[in-house]
């Protein structure tokens, strides 16, 4: 071998072992830095009184960390291409950029569990897609912005100490560059193997993915497994794969479905062709020829969460005038054990009008379509006017285009209502709630006789920043009547909307009780999701608050039935409010009737269980992770003791089966 080829050749070796030493120089400091997060994220968020054994928490500690040396490792993996050849300095910049980037994502990820009670999941993308303005404001007012930059600051710099420590110990620059060639060899094929094998996240098993997120029988505590970065990444991935609308079966494969008709086949639907599938999902009891069409006014109320209702008392009074609109049970039937469908305000509201699991399903080109079997397409179809109304602002999310598009003849938002009203103020996301009742009032006297009429109405005034009108006089609380988790600094400012809020609508109950439209007139509500100041619901015994909402329905002469208090969700409101309303016409068959009564005999498409759209199921005796068996958790307000409290495998493939061909339909009739 020529002097030329073997100084090429030694030169190569020293910088491929400088690029890994370099990389496993890098990977220590992440680490460090995203475990130190991950313990102080356990600590500020640990709830009085919550007690997790010792052999939980190490599970926490060692698969977090497993996850910080992953997503470390690929880092320094990645970059191989540069570490091996630029200088020194260089190298100090790529660390501190690194090191900030992954600092600021978990710091990002322990808010958004303070205020979502999950990971960064999808919804984090909302920050571009809704008002971006909006939401800078908001975080820059509930949130210690200042703080956890300067905390992002040390910790970044601490982690850029800790590289330069180890690269004056460890010497990636000149380490080696004597010893025999052989040695460098091994050296190197040991230190690349080494960082596959951390980005792999194990040596002999399958890679680290989403389902190693679990680790004990606590949520909470699986949820401070993941750091930013891989919590982002995961997000990322659901929001791909739920955007691509090209292959129909996505979602049945995900829970475990070959196909449609053996998804069916475990529902007892007919199954002998996808036609069949489809023609069972509208299938619906028909409704009696003479069945009066009813108007039917339905509110989507901002962070209408049931867990302030459960305290509600003249001296802790959150409702307001709403309070003695539900003590008649043939004028109001109140469902006291229901989940949202989703964690987001835009979400629960596209799986509401569409029964869509998939979110965001009408920003893109599904938007500009006509989804026949949308909420308002099936009433404007049986001879109902449609009005959308909100106090925010319907450009949000497309909305002044998307619900015209969807149904909807008419689409009322912060703007007109200003227009109509010059008095009303338009804030930070729309304006007060009183001016939708205003207007409300105005547009139900003005409706033809002949002419029933469907209104969705999307509140806002019960979201942060918690402003209220000046004029508003808040009702003094008696805190210690709070049984919840937090004390947070905006949890009396929240309760303070949320009441106002609720009284406003029970104000409206009342009107139509009294007023003509008493008798034609179907109200219902319920709210998006929970709200976000109440707790994290560590504790097992109260997780099943963790995403319930109220649904209530008033009307003349109900028959509540007896599923008050069965776990249901939003899947079921429009399979009870139609027939109810004496609407009748394809919509899908997404949930059951509230109304009717439980069946005497198992019925796989109204056994009662809810169903939270992110892949989360709960019947009587607890939650679960669809397909995940080992995140079974024991909680229910109303635990049936002659039930045992385990994971039940039939529910379990029943709600992937409906979870699986409600995604089906979406994607069967969008399919390009």
């Amino acid at each position: 071998m020529s002097p030329a080829i073997a100084r090429t050749l030694t030169t190569l070796l020293h910088s491929i072992l400088r690029g890994l030493l370099r990389a496993w120089v890098l990977v220590v400091p992440l680490v460090v830095a995203m475990s130190l997060i991950r313990w102080g994220q356990l600590a500020y968020f640990w709830p009085a009184g919550y007690q997790a054994s010792s052999s939980d928490l190490a599970a926490v500690a060692l698969q977090g960390f497993r996850f910080d040396l992953k997503v470390s490792a690929i880092a320094g993996f990645l970059l191989l291409l540069l570490l091996p050849w630029v200088s020194g300095k260089v190298h100090g910049r790529i660390v501190t950029g690194l090191a900030l980037l992954y600092v600021m994502l978990s710091l990002v990820n322990l808010h958004y569990f303070g205020f979502y009670k999950t990971p960064i999941d999808s919804l984090v993308f909302g920050i571009v897609e809704d008002d971006t303005n909006a939401v800078l404001q908001t975080i820059w007012h509930d949130f210690p912005v200042i703080w956890t930059l300067l905390l992002a600051a040390a910790l970044t710099w601490g982690a850029v100490a800790l590289h330069r420590a180890l690269v004056g110990r460890v010497q990636p620059d000149t380490l080696l560059h004597t010893r025999h060639a052989v040695v460098k060899i091994v050296t190197i094929v040991v230190a690349f193997f080494a960082l596959v094998f951390a980005g792999k996240g194990t040596i002999r098993e399958m890679a680290l993915q989403r389902q190693h997120l679990t680790v004990t029988t606590s949520q909470f505590l699986n949820d401070m497994v993941p750091n930013g970065v891989i919590a982002l990444k995961y997000a990322w991935d659901s929001r791909r794969e739920s955007q691509n609308l090209s292959d129909p079966l996505v979602g049945l494969k995900a829970m475990g479905f070959p196909s449609a008709q053996a998804a069916a086949q475990a529902l007892g639907l007919p199954h002998g062709s996808e036609a069949e599938v489809k023609a069972a999902l509208y299938q619906h009891d028909p409704l009696p020829a003479s069945a009066p069409k009813k108007n039917l006014v339905f509110f989507l109320m901002e962070s209408w969460s049931a867990e302030p209702m459960l305290y509600q008392s003249p001296t802790f009074d959150v409702l307001g005038r709403m309070a003695p609109t539900l003590t008649d049970p043939s004028k109001a039937c109140h469902f006291s054990n229901f989940e949202s469908a989703q964690p987001g305000t835009h979400p629960s509201l596209e799986a509401i009008l569409f029964s869509t699991p998939i979110t965001p399903l009408t920003m893109g080109d599904a938007g500009r379509k006509p989804l026949p079997w949308s909420v308002a397409q099936v009433a404007k179809r049986a001879g109902y006017d449609t009005l959308f109304v909100t106090s925010a602002r319907s450009g949000w999310r497309d909305l002044n285009r998307v619900l015209k598009i969807q149904g909807f003849d008419e689409v009322i938002d912060a703007n007109n209502l200003k227009e109509t009203y010059p008095d009303a103020v338009v804030g930070l996301w729309g304006v007060w709630d009183s001016y939708v009742y205003k207007y409300l009032e105005k547009r139900m006297a003005a409706q033809p006789k002949d002419r029933p009429l469907f209104v969705f109405v999307l509140t806002s005034t019960n979201h942060p920043p918690y402003d209220l009108p000046k004029d508003y006089q808040r009702v003094p609380l008696d805190m210690k009547q709070w049984k919840g988790e937090t004390s947070e600094a905006t949890l009396v400012p929240n309760l303070d909307t949320y009441r106002y809020a609720h009284d406003l609508l029970g104000a409206f109950v009342q009107d139509i009780q009294k007023g003509p439209f008493k008798d034609n007139t179907i109200i219902a509500a319920t709210g998006d999701h929970n709200v976000r100041s109440f707790g994290v619901y560590a504790d097992a015994q109260r997780r099943y608050l963790m995403r319930q909402v109220p649904f209530v329905i008033w009307g003349d002469k109900l028959q509540c039935g007896n599923q008050l208090t069965q776990p249901a969700s939003h899947r079921d409101m429009f399979s009870t409010l139609f027939p109810l309303a004496g609407i009748d016409g394809s919509y899908v068959n997404a949930g059951r009737n509230l109304l009717k009564p439980l069946p005497t005999q198992p019925d796989p498409m109204n056994t009662p269980r809810g169903l939270f759209f992110t892949g989360d199921a709960r019947n009587a005796q607890g939650m679960w992770q669809l397909g995940n068996p080992k995140s079974f958790v024991c909680t229910s307000a109303h635990m049936d003791s002659k039930q045992p409290c385990e994971f039940n495998a039939l529910d379990d493939l029943q709600e992937r089966a409906r979870y699986g061909l409600l995604d089906w339909n979406v994607r069967i009739s969008l399919k390009k």
